[in-house]
């Protein structure tokens, strides 16, 4: 089992004939991922060759979804153009939509979430390395020959922490790795991917990776007190985060006390997650989990 995503997800790439979409569908397809086209309105009837396939370029994701069965999107464009991707994704009525694309506008991002509402799309991302399915599918940019397929359910606001912990727990294994993105305003959020993992039995133990800014981490806590029945090891970046200075992420900003790497690490372990001080502490909490499992 798995969330979201599996060997029989077909995908499209929208921006595919680009140079970062080209790049990342050829590892999507070294991945085990299920390409089956990519769209580009001014490429629309061509087709290229990548990874050893030939895959078809189409005019809309609408048309792409209706001569493929494509279920999941991602999405490769520059900044300006990914509210309309997005949009017109979720217009085809795609049912996953991963969007890869780093700074996108607040205001764009803040438009498509309110569009989302009600609608049977999931967006992950924008500004993240998407979710990989170890040994079957990689809807994203993370490196596939980290870590295969095991108990371990692991969500992150971090790129480059989701493969740490990959590599770090790479003895054990993960069932699903979802990087949801930085941003302050994102699709897919912590407690989502936690409501998954909870449901998926596969799934033995979860790792939750924060960071300063905002306060997901400390809604994510309240959820697992009253919803989640697993174990939960959690880390959060930025201890030594200096106050008022936006740090990587455009979410990652402090104010006062709010939003601290130590306010979320006391809500997590007051509602019983195990929090580590740095990634390789959290992977070693969630071996001594595993090991009693």
């Amino acid at each position: 089992m798995s969330i979201y995503l599996n060997k029989d997800s077909k995908i499209i790439v929208q921006g595919m004939t680009g140079g970062m979409g080209s790049k990342h569908t050829t590892l999507m397809l070294d991945a085990g991922s299920n390409i089956v086209g990519g769209v580009n309105a001014r490429k629309a009837g061509t087709s290229v060759e990548l990874g050893g396939k030939e895959l078809p370029v189409f005019g809309s994701v609408k048309e792409a979804m209706a001569e493929t069965g494509a279920d999941v999107s991602v999405v490769f464009v520059p900044p300006v153009f990914t509210k309309d991707a997005c949009i017109e994704a979720i217009d085809a009525g795609i049912g996953l939509l991963v969007v890869i694309t780093e700074g996108v506008p607040v205001q764009d991002s803040a438009e498509v979430w309110s569009y989302l509402q009600g609608k049977d799309t999931r967006m992950i991302g924008p500004n993240c390395p998407g979710i990989i399915t170890p040994e079957e599918s990689l809807a994203g940019i993370t490196p596939h020959t980290i870590a295969g397929k095991g108990p371990v359910g692991l969500v992150s606001k971090s790129g480059t922490l989701t493969y740490q912990m990959m590599y770090e727990l790479k003895d054990y294994g993960f069932s699903t790795a979802i990087g949801i993105g930085g941003d302050p305003i994102i699709g897919t959020t912590h407690i989502d991917a936690l409501a998954a993992f909870e449901a998926d039995p596969e799934t033995k133990a979860i790792v939750m990776i924060g960071e300063i800014g905002g306060d997901a981490e400390e809604r994510a806590a309240a959820y697992i007190k009253d919803n989640v029945t697993k174990p939960v090891v959690g880390y959060v970046a930025g201890f030594t985060a200096p106050e008022g200075k936006t740090m990587g992420h455009a979410g990652a900003i402090v104010s006062g006390s709010s939003g601290t790497a130590q306010a979320k690490k006391e809500a997590l372990e007051a509602v019983g997650v195990k929090v580590g001080k740095t990634p390789s502490e959290t992977a070693d909490l969630m071996r001594e989990i595993l090991k009693a499992l």
